[in-house]
């Protein structure tokens, strides 16, 4: 019978990361799942060199998965396309030096860290940013080209390219916008497999409708979260999944495909959730979230409507006139 491909993510600084791949039964672990693992790159240091070097020698496969500097941003958006195009410069001569193996690189789409951190402390500047954005267009136009150009550079270096993507992502390209890319930074990329990132542990009320939404339109779909990740200042970390709910996600997310990214390694090893996966049954039942899933399909509908008037402006300017001419004329004839 057929098993999904588990891809786990690994965001630690050098100190845990060698902590963690000091078990020798995590290796073990990892092989007998035929897992992959994306590495956050948050250093080009010696340690993290020593890292790689054991999963190569393993036979793990890994990612790349690139990351800046928070000054920078930390992920990957249309205000920090330069530094991206350096960043990935900067990686393939420590991969070189260090004779690295790569089985992909990983670009992790999301709006600049440093905004984020103002949601609850600094709202009113945060929509300002975003505002200034979205009526200065051009500013972003070069960053798209040169996104698309690091693409392309990545695979000419023989690397496949995946990206680890927002869902409202999908909602935007079906309504032929770019509204939420130009006012976040999210950039649509055409790459060789594109992870959407549904993670129930974000929006525990409607979080199951959302994955059973948007599963169905997914290449790869990411789970989570198990623990662990960036610390946002002023953003709590949502509870990390326990073992019911990341099986309920995962049974979910196989129905609709075979490559199936966990977040995070770390936050599985912390629960002992390895150990469960290895003879995992992925054929069980499990209960379907028809309803969240209904909700969220309707969410989904009018935001893909209200994207769909930004791309097309002069659709909302002739209701609002006809709003206003069917007023007077109902005036005229009272």
């Amino acid at each position: 019978m057929n098993q999904p491909n588990l891809t786990f993510f690994c965001e630690l600084e050098n100190g845990p990361l060698q902590k963690l791949f000091a078990d020798e039964g995590l290796i073990e672990k990892l092989k007998k799942l035929n897992a992959r693992i994306s590495l956050g790159l948050l250093d080009f240091s010696p340690e993290r060199v020593d890292v790689v070097k054991q999963l190569n020698k393993a036979g793990i496969p890994v990612i790349a998965w690139l990351l800046l500097p928070k000054e920078q941003g930390y992920w990957l958006n249309l205000d920090n396309a330069p530094q991206a195009a350096i960043l990935y410069g900067q990686f393939k001569n420590w991969s070189s030096k260090n004779k690295l193996k790569w089985a992909g690189i990983g670009l992790d789409i999301e709006p600049d860290i440093r905004a984020l951190s103002m949601i609850n402390k600094n709202r009113p500047k945060l929509i300002k940013q975003a505002f200034t954005k979205l009526i200065n267009p051009s500013q972003h136009q070069k960053a798209f080209v040169d996104y698309r150009s690091l693409v392309t550079q990545i695979r000419c270096d023989g690397y496949a390219v995946e990206s680890y993507q927002i869902p409202i992502i999908v909602d935007e390209r079906k309504a032929g916008s770019t509204f939420i890319q130009h006012s976040t930074g999210l950039v649509d990329l055409s790459v060789d497999r594109e992870v959407l990132m549904l993670y129930t542990s974000i929006l525990r009320g409607n979080g199951l409708g959302m994955l059973w939404s948007y599963a169905r339109e997914a290449q790869a779909i990411g789970v989570g979260s198990t623990g662990g990740g960036v610390v946002i200042e002023g953003v709590d970390n949502p509870q990390p999944l326990y073992w019911q709910e990341l099986k309920r996600d995962l049974l979910l997310a196989f129905q609709h495909t075979d490559w199936i990214y966990i977040f995070s390694l770390e936050g599985c090893v912390l629960q002992g959730f390895l150990d469960s996966l290895i003879g995992f049954d992925w054929y069980q039942t499990v209960s379907l979230p028809i309803r969240s899933s209904q909700r969220v399909a309707r969410v989904r509908m009018l935001s893909q409507g209200f994207l769909w008037l930004t791309a097309r402006p002069w659709w909302l300017y002739a209701f609002i006139f006809g709003i206003i001419w069917f007023a007077r004329s109902r005036k005229k004839c009272c």
